[in-house]
């Protein structure tokens, strides 16, 4: 069932704004004891962990660092090409869980690679690339909003997340499976060819339920290799994403 009445969407959005405020990266995570499907909406505590996260490393205190440490990375991946670089980073975090089984050295070992293919990027220009455009499922972060780990494994995101981005509109659309369902869609604002600034407009409960956001939700994002399968992002929060293209065709909902 779905929240029907107008007092209790009143309700909700009032208790999202100061939650939508903790985090400003771009993918959505929204706490199962928080949300339920039922007539009312019921809270099981007084601060409902709501976060805010996108589909946003150490690497990104600042554009200097990053073009210095991309440098340093290509002096020693000149002898390898960047299908060999791809190979080695999707072994690296295919028994991660998504960055959940993930140790300190595994960060390091993903985070490294990554570098390593950011130096060799082709896409200087990613914003105007119809590479971007499409659904991309999620599948290496070191985003803590994202993974939870400190709550039991079945109170997680356990199916795939996707998010998907369309330039042309300028739209983006972040998508959880089992067994929350959440949805968030937002406007992408460019701040130049490679970071976008992004301001969600509304959130989905279960997939069904619209919440309109208050208008706090808000992020940056930074595309920082993209190709035909692999898109690598960091967000203004320091976290990885790494994502692969499942579905060039989808378009974001306006």
């Amino acid at each position: 069932m779905a929240l029907t009445s107008s007092s209790s969407s009143s309700a909700i959005t009032a208790l999202l704004k100061p939650h939508l405020q903790l985090s400003n990266e771009p993918i959505i995570s929204f706490s199962p004891s928080f949300f339920t499907l039922s007539s009312k909406p019921r809270l099981s505590s007084s601060k409902p962990n709501v976060k805010i996260n996108f589909l946003s490393s150490q690497t990104a205190v600042s554009l200097k660092s990053r073009t210095e440490a991309s440098i340093f990375s290509g002096l020693f991946t000149k002898s390898k090409d960047i299908k060999t670089l791809k190979d080695e980073l999707f072994d690296a975090i295919a028994r991660l869980d998504r960055g959940a089984e993930a140790a300190p050295e595994d960060q390091q070992r993903v985070d490294q690679i990554a570098l390593e293919l950011e130096a060799l990027n082709e896409i200087k220009e990613p914003l105007k690339s119809n590479l971007l455009n499409g659904k991309w499922e999620l599948l290496y972060t070191t985003s803590q909003s994202l993974l939870q780990t400190k709550r039991p494994k079945l109170l997680r995101p356990n199916g795939k997340i996707y998010q998907a981005i369309n330039v042309d509109t300028l739209r983006a659309q972040n998508m959880e499976t089992w067994p929350f369902f959440n949805q968030a869609t937002a406007n992408l604002v460019p701040i130049n060819a490679r970071r976008i600034a992004v301001k969600f407009d509304y959130f989905r409960i279960a997939g069904l339920i619209p919440i309109k956001s208050p208008g706090s939700g808000r992020g940056q994002l930074e595309i920082t290799y993209l190709d035909e399968e692999l898109r690598i992002s960091r967000g203004n929060r320091e976290n990885l994403f790494i994502l692969k293209m499942v579905d060039p065709s989808y378009r974001v909902p306006l």
